[in-house]
């Protein structure tokens, strides 16, 4: 039998399934035939989801009685207001209907903005721990495309520096309303327009380093001055140069993926060569959402509520 050598054993990763279950301002109330059906504090929003490849358990009223549908754009009802307020996972966030189905949150990330805070605010040097202003020592995070700054928000929160970075203008302001709306304005956040790519070169130069790397990369895109982003071309090189601004004794590296069509395990692999360079340890899998679906019905024994919508994957490191 071939023997396992100790770099091998601090990087395997057990496939693991986060779930974000149903809370007070957030449900996924039902899903199939390619939609899913979610309630957003008291807003009802229908939107197509291609993972759905099963039936709805919910009746064909139940669905019509949503406040808005996307279907290649948003049918809102009159009453349906441009934005509004939801608190989910300890912060205050805007929810807006935009286009390419979104608004502005991904609640599948849940597992992830808790598993970095107890990092920062438990194992970080000198972090202050959540609710801290941030003092010299604090753990340093980067979150690359950050999109509308919910992880952001969960390190700063937690008592990190974080530097927030982004390719679109209207995605940095919506990140930056709502720290203003969780009450975290005055926390130290650098918000930096630019290519992710080009930005993590021009820290390497100069000697910036990091005890935090999260990314949550597209399959394309492009950054603000036209900049291409293909993940098959560029994630590679970008998880390399990360290496580089990450700091001797890091804390966490966090990949997040949703539609590129890759699996957990190509992420993880990825990761390896840090696992090997510092220790630690790898999880990898899915990200998931949990239906609430009808309080009591079960179907087979099952109940409805423990059906999972799979919402993506990740691969993290820790130390």
């Amino acid at each position: 039998m071939m023997k396992r050598t100790n770099a091998q054993k601090a990087s395997e990763a057990e496939a693991s399934i986060a779930v974000t279950r149903p809370s007070a301002d957030y449900e996924l109330l039902d899903s199939g035939e390619g939609e899913k059906l979610e309630r957003f504090g008291q807003t009802v929003l229908s939107r197509p989801d291609p993972q759905a490849l099963w039936h709805k358990s919910l009746d064909a009223a139940a669905w019509k009685r949503a406040d808005g549908h996307f279907s290649g754009d948003w049918r809102l009802k009159p009453h349906v207001q441009a934005k509004w307020e939801i608190s989910f996972a300890g912060l205050k966030l805007w929810v807006r209907p935009s286009s390419f189905k979104h608004v502005g949150l991904f609640p599948e990330q849940e597992s992830n903005w808790k598993w970095m805070q107890e990092l920062v605010g438990s194992d970080g040097p000198g972090s202050g721990g959540p609710g801290s202003d941030g003092p010299a020592s604090a753990p340093e995070v980067l979150n690359l495309f950050g999109y509308t700054g919910g992880a952001t928000l969960s390190c700063a929160k937690a008592g990190a520096k974080v530097v927030h970075v982004d390719g679109s203008k209207a995605a940095m302001g919506w990140a930056r309303e709502n720290a203003e709306l969780s009450g975290l304005a005055e926390k130290p956040v650098r918000w930096i327009l630019d290519d992710a790519r080009a930005f993590v070169r021009r820290e390497a130069k100069r000697g910036r380093r990091y005890d935090g790397i999260v990314m949550d990369p597209p399959a394309f895109g492009h950054g603000p001055g036209g900049e291409l982003w293909k993940i098959e071309e560029h994630l590679l090189p970008l998880i390399d140069d990360c290496m580089q601004i990450l700091k001797d004794e890091p804390l966490f590296f966090l990949i997040n993926g949703y539609s590129a069509g890759y699996s957990a395990l190509a992420y993880e692999n990825a990761l390896l060569p840090l696992a090997r360079r510092a220790g630690g340890k790898i999880e990898a899998g899915e990200l998931s959402i949990e239906e609430s679906g009808p309080e009591g019905q079960r179907i087979g024994g099952q109940s409805i509520g423990e059906r999972l919508l799979p919402a993506g994957i990740f691969a993290r490191w820790s130390k």
